[in-house]
C-alpha cells in the first residue's frame, strides 16, 4: 500500500494563534494540490514557544485545534498528524499531539513525554503518560514530539509494538541539525520503520530554527528533505516496504530483551 505524505514546514509566528491557525490554513490548501493521504504539521504550531504565556494562549483541551483540524479532514478527506498544541487541562498545559483521520474523528492524542529541560519545558509544562500508537487505513504507527527521539527504548516500546512508521513532529533549532538529521536516519535504521518528521522553518526572539523536516524509508534511506525554509515536503511511501526489510533483517525476532534490564 503506497500512502503520500505531506509536511508542513511552516514558519511559526510566536504567540499568536490566530495568524499560526491562518497559516496553517493557506499551507494545508497548497498541500493539497500533491493530493496527500496525510497532512503532518509542525511541534506546537499554534503559539510557538512562548511558554512564559501559555496559561494564557493555550487552546483548553485542544478544542480549537481538533475543531480546526477536524474541518479540514472532513472536507478534504485527508487524515491529519496535526502538529502538537498547546493543550490546557485542569493540571496545567501538555504539549499534545492530535491524530484526526479524514472523518474527522480524533483517533488519538499523545501528550510529550520528555520535556527539554534546556529550553525550560520542564517549568512551563507537563508531561504525558500515554504512548504515541495510533491507527490509520490499518496500519499502526507511532507519534512522536521533538526530545522524544533521543529516547530510542521509548521509539523502540511503539516499533515492539508493530509501528510501521514514525511520525515526529518537531521545533528542533538549528544549531543541532546534525543531531537532527543523525537521529532521525538512526530511528529508522535501528526501527526498520519509515520516519516522517516534520520541523518547523523560522525564528522566535530566542531561536534559530533547522527546518529540515525529513521523510526516511526503512533501510535509512533520504527519501527528501526540506531546506530551513518554510515549504512543504511531500514524497510517497510503500508501507510493504516495511515487512520486506523486518524479514531480511530480522531484528524483532531475533531481539533478546531479557538482557537489556
Amino acid at each position: 500500500m503506497k500512502l503520500k505524505i505531506s509536511c508542513l514546514q511552516m514558519d511559526i509566528v510566536f504567540g499568536n494563534p490566530n495568524k499560526n491557525y491562518q497559516t496553517a490554513e493557506r499551507l494545508i490548501e497548497k498541500a493539497l494540490i500533491e493530493q496527500p493521504d496525510i497532512i503532518v504539521l509542525p511541534e506546537l504550531w499554534t503559539t510557538g514557544y512562548d511558554l512564559t504565556r501559555l496559561n494564557e494562549i493555550a487552546d483548553p483541551k485542544a478544542v480549537q485545534t481538533i475543531e480546526f483540524l477536524r474541518n479540514a479532514a472532513q472536507k478534504n478527506q485527508v487524515h491529519f498528524v496535526g502538529g502538537s498544541v498547546a493543550n490546557r487541562e485542569e493540571t496545567g498545559v501538555k504539549n499534545t499531539l492530535l491524530i484526526i483521520n479524514k472523518d474527522g474523528t480524533l483517533v488519538h492524542q499523545y501528550s510529550k513525554l520528555h520535556l527539554f529541560k534546556l529550553m525550560n519545558e520542564h517549568v512551563f509544562l507537563e508531561p504525558g503518560t500515554e504512548k504515541g500508537l495510533f491507527q490509520l487505513d490499518n496500519h499502526q504507527f507511532a507519534g512522536s514530539i521533538c526530545y522524544d527521539i533521543r529516547f530510542p527504548e521509548w521509539i523502540r516500546a511503539h516499533t515492539s509494538e508493530g509501528a510501521e512508521a514514525l511520525f515526529v513532529v518537531a521545533e528542533w533549532p538549528a544549531p543541532r541539525l546534525s543531531h537532527w538529521r543523525a537521529l532521525l536516519i538512526a530511528r529508522a535504521i535501528e526501527n526498520q520503520c519509515y520516519v516522517i518528521a516534520c520541523n518547523r522553518s523560522g525564528n522566535d526572539p530566542n531561536n534559530h530554527f533547522a527546518g529540515h523536516s525529513m521523510i526516511i524509508d526503512p533501510w535509512g534511506e533520504v527519501i527528501s528533505e526540506a531546506g530551513m525554509k518554510e515549504e512543504i515536503l511531500s514524497a510517497e511511501i510503500e508501507m510493504d516496504l516495511v515487512k520486506e526489510v523486518r524479514k531480511q533483517i530480522p531484528i524483532f525476532t531475533d531481539r533478546k530483551p531479557e538482557f537489556y534490564k
